[in-house]
């Protein structure tokens, strides 16, 4: 069994003059990093490994909410590849996720993440907001053959305020 856990970036701002890549969180976006991380601690969500953009606004995100779950910030690997709007790709480096890790965080964007959460978990979703979370079972044993999984639970900022 496999679990993924989306996560995707808090509200970056555009008031900087700086590439997307470079954008910074945003005051809520903070506040919903803290907020997403203290509900999964109090959910009792843990990971064995994160994966997050290397965009500063994932990175910022990944970085408060691993601190609420006791994660070892030196498994922690950013990717590249992360930094993507596309939901093929996103899917393409979860399958590359080494077998032994049971349950893999990621850190990404959107439209890329909310299209992953539709195309691999069994609800649908219009958009996963902003520090939304997205957690889908698959019943393998490999990464590489994951395919359509159970979504198990759902965390919107909106919803725990």
């Amino acid at each position: 069994m496999k679990k993924l856990i989306l996560i995707r970036h808090g509200k970056s701002s555009w008031e900087l003059n700086v590439r997307d890549h470079d954008r910074v969180l945003m005051e809520r976006g903070v506040i919903d990093a803290h907020l997403i991380g203290n509900h999964l601690k109090d959910a009792f969500i843990t990971c064995n490994e994160i994966w997050s953009s290397t965009a500063a606004r994932a990175l910022q995100t990944a970085i408060i909410v691993s601190e609420y779950i006791d994660y070892n910030l030196d498994a922690f690997k950013l990717k590249r590849e992360l930094y993507t709007f596309d939901s093929h790709e996103l899917i393409s480096q979860i399958k590359t996720c080494p077998d032994d890790i049971n349950s893999l965080m990621i850190f990404s964007h959107n439209h890329g993440l909310t299209d992953a959460a539709n195309i691999l978990g069994s609800q649908y979703f219009e958009n996963v907001p902003t520090t939304g979370v997205v957690i889908i079972e698959f019943k393998t044993d490999k990464w590489s053959e994951i395919k359509k999984g159970q979504t198990i639970a759902h965390f919107f900022p909106k919803n725990l305020r």
